[in-house]
């Protein structure tokens, strides 16, 4: 797990020291797998969704990379001049998904390029953190009109442009559903209305 920054084919772009233990690592075999965890998670982080890279990072050039890792992290500009530091792109090969209990699964390295950001992708932890914090009570209403799930205790653990997941708990089960919304959603100005009217229908 480090900073990292994905291209256009979601391939992560590394920027490390020779010093480093998983830098020598790699130089001896390039195989190399790299755990993406959801950001701000509080509570049990098992509920929480978080995606695994399987693949080979090599060298590469830092006349390629340099722009793209220093607009996802600005701080590195002071390492740029460092000579043990290099950049490794990683080919993704499998991809390993879990999107909460219950919820996941592997992924084709096909299905991964061709995969666009999901419309949410940055406010998504802002919608879940107003839902849980605000909304807990709707959410259990969604479960029960949207799941069929008569839960005691609902919390939203993800959210994309086409629904979310929720974590329920009923007595001692903890699991997790997926929720539809109503219709594609692509701000949260949307995934606002789309949520109120499903609390609506399920009262």
């Amino acid at each position: 797990m480090m900073p990292y920054a994905a291209d256009d084919l979601g391939r992560p772009v590394l920027f490390i020291s020779g010093m480093a233990m998983h830098t020598q690592n790699l130089q001896q075999d390039p195989r190399a797998s790299l755990l993406i965890t959801e950001p701000n998670v509080s509570g049990d982080p098992l509920g929480a969704a978080r995606l695994t890279l399987l693949g080979a990072a090599k060298p590469a050039p830092a006349e390629e990379l340099r722009g793209l890792y220093l607009s996802r992290h600005e701080n590195a500009k002071y390492w740029q001049d460092y000579t043990d530091f290099a950049y490794y792109r990683m080919e993704v090969t499998e991809v390993y998904y879990i999107g909460g209990f219950g919820v996941m699964g592997w992924v084709s390295a096909e299905d991964y390029r061709n995969a666009k950001p999901d419309l949410l992708a940055d406010a998504a932890a802002g919608i879940i953190q107003h839902m849980n914090a605000d909304h807990a009570d709707a959410l259990v209403l969604i479960a029960r009109r949207f799941a069929g799930e008569a839960a005691d205790e609902a919390a939203m653990t993800a959210v994309d442009r086409l629904g979310f997941h929720l974590r329920l708990k009923s007595g001692d089960r903890i699991h997790s559903r997926r929720v539809a919304f109503l219709q594609e959603v692509k701000t949260s100005d949307d995934a606002r209305l789309v949520l109120v009217e499903m609390v609506r229908q399920a009262r």
